[in-house]
């Protein structure tokens, strides 16, 4: 049980950071930003521009915010349990990751505009013509990626960590070295 509180920690610890950054970076984005004119910041590649989005990834059942906001905090439910079971610190971080952009999108479900449980999420990350996103979407990938980084280490074995010497070197380093 000892063991699991570091990565629970690790997982909260990450979630929190996420959020955070998430819902600061958010606020400002509101402040600063319009929806009708976009900053390139790698010409038409990447910029910065305002977008409220009452659905899911690429706006997907934008008519559905009540059923999305109740999927988010299921979801959510479901991450922190799997949070409380990490074992490994790749899970934890990945986990983590992926719980604070939950957490971040569900906050601006329940709390934005137009009501509570109908808000929107603000996104303002727009990559070319293809879709407007924020940091908790970002960080979400992110966590996936890590997810899956720590599960393709966990399949090759710890074996694969330890290195062997060649067979040219004697097991035993005291073994042939000038022994008269």
């Amino acid at each position: 049980m000892s063991a699991r509180v570091p990565k629970l920690a690790i997982a909260f610890a990450v979630a929190g950071a996420t959020v955070i950054i998430d819902q600061v970076s958010k606020a400002v984005a509101l402040a600063q930003l319009s929806t009708t004119e976009r900053i390139p910041l790698l010409g038409d590649l990447f910029g910065l521009q305002l977008a409220f989005n009452p659905g899911a990834i690429l706006s997907f059942g934008s008519s559905a915010t009540p059923l999305l906001t109740a999927v988010g905090i299921a979801a959510t439910v479901v991450l922190i349990r799997s949070a409380i079971r990490s074992r490994t610190t790749w899970w934890a971080v990945g986990i983590g990751f992926i719980l604070g952009g939950a957490i971040g999108n569900v906050l601006d479900r329940l709390f934005a505009p137009p009501a509570f449980g109908r808000g929107y999420v603000t996104d303002f990350l727009a990559y070319s013509d293809l879709f407007i996103g924020n940091l908790a979407d970002v960080a979400l990938g992110v966590g996936a990626v890590v997810l899956v980084v720590g599960l393709l280490r966990r399949r090759r074995g710890p074996e694969d960590d330890v290195v062997t010497p060649p067979a040219s070197m004697p097991q035993d380093m005291s073994e042939g070295w000038g022994r008269s």
